[in-house]
Order: C-alpha cells, then sequence, then structure tokens
C-alpha cells in the first residue's frame, strides 16, 4: 500500500510552514529532512514529503492529482480547512458531505498542489 506520497515546491521554507501549521491539526509532524525534501507523519502510517524535484525544474502541478488527508470527525475537516485557508491556501470547496458517508473540504496549497481533508462515515 502507500509508503508515503510527495509534492513539489518552489520554496521548501514556505512549503514547511505551511505544512507545519496544516498538519499538526492532524498530528502531523516533521520526520525525515534532507537539504531539499521535508517528510511528515503521524504515526506509523503513510508519510507526507514536500520536495523541491530532483531535475532542478520548477515544479508543477499535475492535472487530476490530489492528496488526501483523512480526518477524526467532520469538526476536524472543518478546522484544517480553516487553517489551511488562513496559512494562504486557495479554497477549492468547502467542508460538506458530498455523499452519505463522505464529508470533505478542498484547497490548494501555496504551490498549487490540491489537497482534500475528509471523514467517512
Amino acid at each position: 500500500m502507500i509508503g508515503y506520497v510527495t509534492l513539489g515546491t518552489n520554496d521548501l521554507n514556505r512549503a514547511k510552514t505551511f505544512y507545519d501549521t496544516v498538519l499538526a491539526e492532524l498530528g502531523g509532524k516533521r520526520g525525515f529532512a534532507t537539504d531539499r525534501a521535508q517528510m511528515y507523519a503521524a504515526g506509523a502510517g503513510p508519510m507526507l514529503m514536500v520536495c523541491t524535484p530532483y531535475d532542478k525544474n520548477p515544479a508543477t502541478v499535475g492535472n487530476g492529482t490530489m492528496i488526501s488527508l483523512a480526518a477524526p470527525s467532520r469538526e476536524m475537516v472543518d478546522k484544517v480547512h480553516a487553517t489551511a485557508l488562513a496559512a494562504g491556501a486557495a479554497d477549492e470547496g468547502a467542508p460538506g458531505e458530498r455523499m452519505p458517508t463522505f464529508y470533505g473540504a478542498y484547497f490548494r496549497d501555496l504551490d498549487g498542489n490540491k489537497l482534500c481533508v475528509f471523514k467517512m462515515g
């Protein structure tokens, strides 16, 4: 299954500040790091890494690419979405029920990567 997901950034320090703030709401903390990458984890599950591209070309957004972050409650979905927007994210969809068992909210990080925070059930 998934071990980690990587998102490209053109400004690693700015990305770290953003993800320090947003992922803290879900228990995410900094883990492994290099001069061009920062890994985040919340326990033993899959990790999220932000990094500058290895080929040194600008990071770009993948059309149709989205990372989804699981939340323990609908209230936490609301909180993470609000935190992301306050940290500079662009709104891609306010929190709400998308189908009977899926509550989600969408935003784009400072580099334009699309993320969803959701609660199933």
